[in-house]
């Protein structure tokens, strides 16, 4: 079976020669589906522009898990115009009947010409099926445009549905010479309001939020986003989808008065043992049992499981001990460091804990982003491909 990747390469040999028009009204199409960088989960996010005489005559972006899809947000915005003309589509029409019913079909009905896609949709449901089902309409379709930057949009569902896990992204706040805490455990503030917004926006795209129990017990961690400190003009609304709160707790350490049992949004505690008799009393709180695996909690179980839960992107806020034992898992796809322009000496703790003794076993990373964010420094890092 052809795999979403060599369908692109297939529709894109058919014509390589994009035009710049082509070029423009797709990258428009990319731009509007960032809009819904934090309100989709679990779909993906999916922009549509609708062109006639070279002219952009709708717009439209996927806004909500179980509303219109962008084709039928742009198609109910340009009405009876849509006749004849060209869609823009950041990701292959759906062609199955889940929440809402198949875009393919809406583009079909709407009398489009032609149908232009950045990338084949590599859920297994979808791959192809929506093009064949415009090409057996009589609908011209190509594929391929600007593939790189229509797979940046959704980095989660495209893993999500490639391999069966998701995208895992581990945060840090670290100081200029790597230390996330002093000794004594104290942490708050190492950075500032700039990249603790960041942050704030990074938890606003995650399905879940992953932490261990050590971080739990020592901060009474909330894990949860705050709209006064995301500074978005729709924050109120971004915050009433709180992402799932997981917490990795092998031992069943969990303090019955742990601030986030309360919280609005579901918590998910994974441990090797029973749930203690106050977790009863907490009906947004579920305690999963499951069998340990090297060093304790099993990294692929608790990824597979959140992965059957729709999770597409999964943020790590967590201490050195786990984020290591990630990073030796290889389950880390990027790492997203908040360096703050301070010392906090020798005796304070350090980011990772990595059973490295030579230099052979060094773990190789590739900066692809670094910014100024007030004091810090943001770095954006993914593992070398020679070091996987």
């Amino acid at each position: 079976m052809a795999t979403a990747a060599d369908l692109n390469m297939m529709q894109s040999d058919v014509s390589c020669d994009w035009s710049e028009a082509d070029h423009r009204f797709m990258a428009r199409a990319i731009q509007i589906a960032w809009n819904g960088l934090y309100t989709t989960e679990p779909n993906p996010r999916v922009g549509c522009v609708l062109v006639k005489d070279s002219a952009i005559i709708a717009e439209g972006f996927h806004q909500k898990a179980g509303e219109g899809h962008a084709e039928v947000n742009a198609l109910r915005a340009a009405g009876e115009k849509a006749q004849g003309c060209t869609a823009y589509v950041t990701l292959e029409p759906c062609s199955h009947f889940g929440k809402t019913p198949p875009c393919a079909d809406a583009l079909i009905d709407a009398g489009v010409a032609e149908v232009i896609i950045g990338m084949v949709d590599p859920n297994p449901q979808v791959s192809g099926n929506g093009i064949a089902r415009l090409e057996q309409s009589g609908i011209k379709v190509r594929s391929g445009l600007l593939e790189a930057q229509a797979r940046e949009l959704n980095p989660g569902f495209i893993k999500r549905m490639e391999s069966g896990l998701p995208y895992v992204r581990i945060k840090m706040a670290t100081s200029l010479d790597g230390r996330t805490a002093m000794a004594s455990g104290e942490s708050q503030w190492i950075t500032g309001p700039q990249a603790r917004q960041d942050v704030q926006r990074l938890r606003a795209r995650s399905s879940a939020i992953i932490s261990g129990i050590g971080s739990i017990i020592q901060d009474d961690s909330a894990l949860t986003l705050r709209a006064e400190q995301l500074g978005l003009e729709n924050a109120e609304e971004i915050v009433k989808r709180q992402p799932l709160r997981v917490v990795l707790d092998s031992s069943g350490r969990m303090p019955e008065n742990a601030k986030m049992l309360n919280l609005p949004g579901q918590t998910l505690i994974f441990s090797c043992a029973e749930a203690p008799a106050f977790i009863a009393r907490h009906e947004t709180v579920e305690w999963l049992q499951i069998k340990a695996g090297q060093g304790g909690i099993d990294l692929q179980k608790v990824l597979h499981t959140l992965t059957q839960r729709g999770c597409n992107e999964v943020l790590v806020e967590t201490g050195a001990t786990l984020a290591g034992a990630f990073v030796e898992a290889g389950l880390v796809d990027q790492l997203v460091i908040y360096q703050a322009m301070k010392l906090l000496g020798s005796s304070a703790r350090p980011m990772f804990l990595l059973p490295l003794d030579t230099m052979n076993q060094q773990v190789e990373l590739k900066l692809t982003d670094s910014r100024v964010l007030g004091q810090d420094i943001r770095l954006t890092l993914e593992r070398a491909e020679d070091s996987q």
